[in-house]
């Protein structure tokens, strides 16, 4: 299996509600390290993928877009659409993490 397949079947494995870091993603994949890869490949995803590519935060919780871009309002429509709080682009992690 190639690396973008294992990142997308973590990454629809998170369940609605839940929010996962690059890294754990990158952890969970198998691919320790490759944080900055699962940006990568969640940024190139076809538009029409029903991946929740949304559900992934920076290790701080924080949407990674630039505040106020269609990315970022996007992403914490999406957030906000689940029950995930987010409050000046951050989610708390200890709250909302995906804990296995």
């Amino acid at each position: 299996m190639d690396k973008k397949t294992m990142i997308y079947q973590v990454v629809a494995a998170i369940p609605k509600g839940r929010v996962c870091s690059y890294g754990e993603v990158a952890k969970r994949a198998g691919l320790p390290g490759y944080a900055r890869f699962v940006g990568h490949t969640l940024k190139t995803l076809p538009s029409d993928s029903r991946i929740p590519w949304y559900r992934v935060l920076n290790s701080q919780g924080k949407i990674s877009f630039p505040s106020g871009s269609d990315g970022f309002i996007r992403q914490q429509q999406a957030l906000l659409a689940e029950g995930v709080l987010v409050t000046d682009g951050k989610v708390s992690m200890a709250k909302f993490a995906w804990k296995l």
